[in-house]
């Protein structure tokens, strides 16, 4: 079959073309940014054409789908609706894919693409397995039984997925802007949960999953006593992070992960639930556990001289206060400066105060205009980046012009962080500190 995907350098969209590629279809996209994102690295390397105007012609038996980031009266998506073309939402494409396999979709307000990434890479290693993953990385081959899957929940896009064991990592208030209220999110994910065929793994420490009522069997962890499986001497060490896990009761094993925080010692539990489920060894698991780098964006470090340099894709409060208690465990003498670039109104406004309180973490924050490809700043005035900045002890504004205010940060960890693109401004302040 053949496929056209408008916003295709967008994460989610990137990794279904590459899987639908993988899987033999002829795939071919369209993107507004002409720029190279990471995202595009996956369809390079399938030879997947990304067109950049509207002067080429697409066949009249091509299935077409867009990301929610481009409205319906994007000149491509009117395009497209005039030559007569099938339009199908990109979940319900990735649904359909997925029920072709034994699925397992990771869910959650945060902590999926890691708990994905993690479960991908004891899978791929030992009994192989197909992917879908929200940091721009897809893959998928016929042959495999096994195909892990990033669940979202913005526009009750996984509603359109029926796994065949699930991870629901944590319900908090977010996307608001999609939702009603906590109440709204929760049914959601419990749509979610109740359409799992086998097992669902949930936080059972998380007050929301808790409110769900179970249709499928399930499984509660987290590092209360009361959870199925439960999380014991936790240390957070500067070279990563040690845990003991307990199942029904008995000590299952000890691991050593070389990654930062305890909300990433819960997503590797949930990660080590499913495999034992599927019939990975503990010893395979173990071993495995201590070789996993992480997603793009995920923590990603790189050193120039005395500076560290991160990048991160949280742009949650809850995400942010995690990641820069990771920072603080791994380098916990070395002053803490935070980037961020906001990219929605709505996110912005309904969290203002519990970013500020995120935010006191760091030793200095600067904050980026906000930036965003799917709200109109006409239908939030008053909404900007100085409801955050102005509230700060030790705030400022900045931006690609202005990035020379962190040049005397050479000695520092800056953590540049947010789901919008940072790699303009990381590359700027590469070149001041070199």
């Amino acid at each position: 079959m053949k496929y056209y995907c408008i916003g295709i350098k967008g994460t989610g969209m990137s990794t279904l073309a590459q899987i639908l590629s993988d899987l033999g279809n002829e795939v071919s996209g369209y993107d507004d940014v002409k720029e190279h994102k990471f995202t595009q690295d996956g369809l390079e390397k399938r030879n997947i054409p990304i067109y950049y105007d509207q002067s080429h012609e697409i066949d009249k038996d091509t299935i077409v789908t867009y990301s929610v980031a481009f409205s319906k009266d994007h000149k491509e998506i009117k395009r497209v609706e005039s030559l007569g073309l099938t339009i199908k939402k990109y979940n319900e494409i990735m649904g359909d894919i997925i029920d072709m396999f034994e699925s397992i979709g990771v869910s959650g307000t945060h902590g999926k693409t890691t708990t994905s990434s993690l479960i991908r890479h004891l899978l791929e290693n030992t009994v192989g397995c197909n992917y879908f993953i929200g940091a721009g990385d897809g893959y998928a081959k016929k042959e495999n039984r096994y195909f892990v899957v990033e669940s979202d929940e913005f526009n009750r896009h996984f509603t359109a997925y029926h796994p065949t064991y699930s991870i629901i990592t944590n319900i908090e208030a977010e996307h608001l802007e999609c939702y009603k209220d906590i109440n709204d999110i929760r049914d959601t994910f419990s749509i979610f949960a109740n359409q799992t065929k086998k097992l669902v793994i949930a936080n059972g420490d998380n007050e929301e999953v808790r409110k769900i009522n179970f249709q499928t069997p399930v499984k509660f962890y987290g590092f209360n006593e009361s959870n199925d499986i439960v999380i014991k001497n936790v240390e957070l060490l500067e070279q990563g992070s040690i845990f003991d896990l307990y199942i029904e009761g008995k000590l299952y094993g000890h691991f050593d992960i070389p990654l930062y925080g305890k909300h990433m010692v819960a997503n590797t539990a949930a990660a080590i639930a499913i495999a034992k489920e599927i019939g990975l060894a503990k010893e395979k698991i173990t071993e495995l556990l201590k070789s996993f780098h992480n997603a793009k964006r995920r923590f990603a470090e790189e050193r120039i001289g005395d500076a560290v340099i991160i990048d991160d894709y949280a742009h949650h409060p809850t995400e942010i206060k995690s990641t820069l208690e990771a920072v603080k465990q791994k380098y916990p003498k070395k002053r803490l400066v935070v980037v961020f670039k906001p990219n929605t109104y709505s996110r912005t406004k309904d969290f203002t105060k519990e970013f500020i309180e995120a935010f006191q973490m760091a030793d200095k924050t600067y904050l980026t205009e906000i930036e965003c490809n799917r709200e109109r700043q006409e239908d939030y005035p008053g909404i900007t980046s100085h409801l955050i900045v102005d509230q700060l002890k030790n705030g400022e504004m900045i931006s690609e012009e202005t990035i020379n205010k962190l040049s005397n940060e050479k000695n520092s960890v800056v953590c540049f962080m947010g789901c919008a693109y940072v790699d303009g401004l990381i590359s700027k302040f590469k070149k001041i500190i070199q």
